[in-house]
């Protein structure tokens, strides 16, 4: 019969490794219950400034709760992970950090905005800009097979910090396996956040999660996949959305014009500070591939949801 566990918040680790010992041994089929930390492991407050990301120490960012070792789970399979519920904290933060994010040449001091999250249901920029919540872990992952310690930022055949803002609660993460026992690990919470998370952050809360596992002999992966539940993004299309291009034969150079684009939008059309529209196309906007085909130039657009901005507020 599958068991439920509590993973309580202090049991983290700070890098991919898959010499650590596990915290938790599960079966297949058992649920999980974590009390996550949000990124920076408490190094960012409700009160913090932006001066305080001056002293940020990056030992201490994405504390990742686990490793979960999943008895079963050998090298070949692939566990099956399924978000049954997220639960965020009653804050979150956004930060615009030097040399890190889609523009850092555009803005070059670091910027800071707290998020009240007490509504549940969405957070203001302003009073009359609401994001939707719209929770998911930005890290979820298993271990690889490649000794040593490795940084959690970036991604790989493994997951990781992949930052895929569709894993919402209802779907299911596929992992392939690299070692016995998964060594499965999360965190980076984010309470909403779009497609590209352009500034380098969403609104990285604290938050509670619950993750079934299973394990699968019958499907062999060479690196994630997922299954999530449709429409994408429901609580943003009612309105329908504001589209700016990037056009050019690089695919980063053409999301970076589409995201420049949209901050001289919100500027001009929402009298919105420079800073504060680049970090609402960080947490609301979706980059989209338009097209790949027509050589030499590709487009990237970027979607602002105009369901956001609220009238008579």
């Amino acid at each position: 019969m599958a068991r439920e566990h509590e993973l309580p918040a202090g049991h983290v680790h700070f890098r991919w490794d898959n010499s650590l010992e596990p915290v938790l041994e599960v079966e297949a089929g058992d649920v999980v219950h974590y009390e996550l930390q949000e990124v920076s492991g408490g190094q960012i407050t409700p009160t913090s400034t932006a001066a305080d990301l001056n002293h940020i120490s990056m030992d201490r960012v994405y504390p990742l709760a686990g490793p979960l070792f999943v008895k079963g789970a050998l090298p070949g399979d692939t566990l099956e992970v399924e978000v049954v519920d997220l639960q965020p904290g009653n804050w979150g933060w956004t930060s615009v950090l030097l040399d890190l994010g889609l523009l850092p040449d555009d803005f070059p001091a670091p910027y800071l905005r707290i998020w009240n999250l007490t509504a549940r249901d969405y957070a203001e920029l302003r009073r009359d800009i609401r994001i939707p919540l719209d929770p998911f872990l930005g890290t979820m992952g298993v271990a690889s097979d490649e000794p040593g310690a490795f940084p959690v930022m970036p991604p790989g055949k493994f997951g990781g910090n992949m930052d895929i803002r569709h894993l919402t609660k209802g779907s299911t993460l596929l992992l392939p396996v690299w070692v016995e026992g998964a060594l499965f690990s999360c965190g980076d919470a984010h309470a909403a956040q779009g497609d590209g998370e352009v500034c380098i952050s969403a609104i990285e809360a604290p938050m509670s999660a619950t993750l079934r596992f299973k394990t699968r002999k019958d499907l062999r992966l060479p690196a994630p996949q997922f299954i999530t539940r449709g429409p994408l993004t429901p609580r943003h299309d009612t309105k329908g959305y504001y589209a700016t291009t990037g056009i050019a034969p690089d695919l980063m150079d053409g999301a970076k014009a589409a995201v420049r684009a949209m901050i001289d939008h919100l500027v001009r059309t929402y009298k919105l500070p420079r800073e504060d529209a680049y970090v609402l196309c960080s947490v609301a906007v979706d980059l989209k591939i338009s097209e790949v085909v027509d050589k030499p130039n590709w487009i990237v657009s970027a979607y602002l949801p105009l369901s956001i901005f609220v009238h008579g507020t």
